[in-house]
């Protein structure tokens, strides 16, 4: 296998790298998580760049967007060290690209690259259907004439703030035709009554406002409906929820290297009994041990994001062990580099503290570890053939 990035993509890196260090300072960056979001001149800049490389219309992109995207955002959480929210901006225009027509795409398109922000916020989750998406709750139906939205959703990404919503729910009025439910796809104004919407205090992650939102006989215009050119349903968002814990892997990567970054600096110029910390053994160890599992974490998530984008059969499993490895691997990587900077590890001021928050966190983010291991079983069993492996 060729493991050399293409000019393009070494193109991507540096040029993220450049956007980082102009505008990614550490002061800068503690400020905006308690601001909880980027300034509009960031994010501009940020659309204006990744523009350059990757057209926001995806339909006419090149073969390999995932992977540019993972460039994108590991090179972005290197830097910063800290959860962006360009992550979730990537998977929530992919998404609502998938289950929309053009008519109602290109707008939410043209108001992203004018103004840097998303319109609306994508609501999936729900309280009691996490990772299991089929539990979803949240129905349409009419009613005496009147189609109603109701039902939860729970981590909802600027849930409060964004003018309008994308809700994903179940289509009472509609049959299915295989064994997955009906579903119906909508882009709601955040202002109908019936909407209410509670902000979600988390450890972690603090650039990303997550909200409960609540929606009791919430009124519908059929205007809302989002019509997908496509045959769209439970299937097409599980495979964008593979997108999306590729996604998350880069993220974790980027922020391990920015741990390691910060863990091998310090023990360079960190003095005790007489010797610099980078010259003892257990401190040597616990490096070497680092690097493997970062070097590890990028060899799983660059082919993962490989397979997607050449959809091979093998891309579900792909994408499933890396999200069961790589965001657990970079909290271990974080945890080891807070350990290697001691009491300062464990402050606001150093930002490995961040770091393991926010890789922590990836280990629950777009399905958990142990589900992951739910997802890759079948396909680890299935690929196996008994007759051929041995013989009783």
């Amino acid at each position: 296998m060729d493991f050399d990035l293409t000019e393009e993509q070494n193109n991507i890196i540096e040029s993220f790298t450049n956007f980082s260090r102009k505008w990614f300072d550490k002061n800068n960056l503690a400020q905006w998580q308690n601001d909880q979001g980027l300034p509009d001149d960031v994010c501009q800049a940020f659309v204006n760049l990744y523009c350059k490389f990757i057209p926001l219309d995806i339909s006419h992109a090149h073969s390999e967007i995932t992977l540019s995207q993972v460039l994108i955002l590991e090179t972005l959480a290197r830097c910063s060290g800290t959860t962006l929210p360009f992550y979730s901006d990537m998977l929530s225009l992919r998404i609502i690209q998938q289950f929309s027509n053009q008519q109602q795409f290109m707008p939410i398109l043209s108001n992203y690259r004018k103004t840097g922000r998303l319109p609306f916020a994508l609501a999936i989750t729900e309280p009691s259907a996490g990772s299991d998406t089929m539990g979803m709750k949240c129905c349409v139906q009419t009613v005496d004439g009147q189609l109603t939205l109701n039902g939860q959703k729970t981590f909802v990404v600027n849930g409060e703030y964004a003018p309008h919503l994308m809700v994903v729910a179940i289509d009472k009025d509609s049959r299915s035709k295989d064994k997955y439910p009906a579903l119906s796809f909508w882009l709601l104004p955040r202002n109908l009554p019936g909407i209410r919407a509670y902000p979600v205090a988390k450890i972690g992650q603090n650039m990303l406002p997550f909200a409960n939102l609540v929606f009791e006989d919430v009124p519908l215009k059929e205007e809302y409906r989002l019509h997908s050119e496509v045959r769209a349903g439970f299937p097409q968002l599980f495979h964008l929820f593979e997108i999306g814990r590729i996604m998350v892997c880069a993220e974790s990567l980027g922020l391990a290297n920015a741990a390691m970054d910060d863990a091998v600096r310090y023990a360079k110029k960190r003095k005790e009994f007489g010797h610099y910390i980078s010259e003892f053994q257990q401190i040597d160890q616990m490096i070497v041990d680092m690097q493997v599992k970062i070097d590890n974490m990028r060899s799983m998530t660059y082919k993962a994001a490989w397979d997607i984008d050449k959809r091979s059969p093998r891309r579900r499993l792909s994408t499933a062990l890396a999200k069961r490895y790589v965001p657990r691997a970079a909290t271990e990587v974080a945890s080891d580099a807070l350990q290697i900077l001691g009491g300062r590890g464990y402050t606001e001021d150093e930002r490995v503290s961040w770091i393991w928050r926010d890789c922590r966190g990836n280990q629950i983010s777009l399905g958990t570890d142990q589900i992951m291991v739910r997802i890759a079983t079948p396909l680890i069993l299935d690929s196996y053939n008994d007759e051929d492996s041995y013989t009783e």
